[in-house]
């Protein structure tokens, strides 16, 4: 992607020698990381490998103990418009009567303090189209407790989406969906990228209901990151060299990778109990 002035736009996220640590603990360190504009890209790793961290060091939310993290161009800081979010998902109350319309909103005028005003021209237009990109509209005006699991997450996509950010930050989106929904929201988003040309960046613990909408992965484990293509990033060398021990990459007669191998605090990227 070009800027108007015809010179290359900066990547959408750069890591250079960056490292992060919690408690006084190195959750990862060197890593070096680019991500082009208008991709949709899965971050991957095991349980507590520091996937959420990263998230967290783009949005600003945690300065990094070394190195240097750039978003669209600029130094990561908190508050920056230009980032949509949708953190871990939460569960609502079966009687929570908030409105998918008003939850939408919140993405504009959350942090105000009182009674939310009155939609009105540039601000309703963004909501009714954020609802509209996510294909939400049908049960906008419905109570949110009454909606499905898929249905939420359609109206939490299109929240975080109301700001129009040129990056889309997704912690964990298919979480406690089943497959069909998993599928369906891994496709809306992907539709996101290329319609809407943002770029997204999706944590997710299993990248088999993903793994076809995928432009690029980022894998994080043992201390350290490595991205590339699918391909070339989940296969037994890559995941050995980057966890430091033997790794191996198995493809299922249905198709899903499965790791094995792993060190103990690792999962593994198929269904959760096998």
């Amino acid at each position: 992607m070009n800027r108007d002035d015809g010179a290359p736009a900066a990547p959408a996220l750069q890591l250079r020698n960056a490292g992060a640590r919690v408690g006084g603990r190195w959750i990862w360190r060197g890593v070096d990381l680019e991500v082009p504009r208008g991709e949709l890209i899965a971050v991957l790793g095991p349980n507590g490998a520091g996937k959420s961290t990263l998230l967290k060091a783009v949005l600003g939310l945690l300065p990094l103990s070394e190195g240097e993290v750039r978003v669209l161009g600029a130094p990561a800081r908190r508050g920056d418009a230009r980032i949509g979010y949708l953190p871990q998902r939460r569960s609502f109350d079966p009687d929570l009567r908030v409105r998918g319309l008003d939850l939408v909103r919140l993405g504009l005028d959350g942090a105000r303090w009182g009674f939310p005003l009155p939609l009105r021209g540039e601000s309703a237009r963004r909501v009714d189209q954020a609802i509209e990109r996510a294909g939400a509209g049908a049960y906008a005006h419905r109570p949110v407790g009454e909606l499905s699991g898929g249905e939420q997450q359609r109206l939490l996509i299109a929240q975080a989406l109301v700001s129009e950010p040129a990056l889309l930050l997704l912690d964990e989106p298919l979480e406690s969906l089943d497959i069909s929904n998993q599928r369906a929201i891994s496709a809306l988003v992907q539709s996101i990228c290329r319609e809407q040309r943002v770029t997204v960046l999706l944590v997710a613990h299993d990248v088999n209901p993903i793994l076809t909408y995928l432009d690029r992965v980022v894998y994080v484990a043992g201390g350290g990151a490595v991205a590339g293509r699918p391909a070339e990033v989940i296969t037994t060398a890559t995941l050995s060299r980057l966890y430091g021990v033997p790794i191996e990459v198995l493809t299922a007669g249905d198709g899903r990778l499965v790791v094995v191998g792993q060190p103990e605090t690792a999962s593994f990227h198929g269904h959760e109990h096998h």
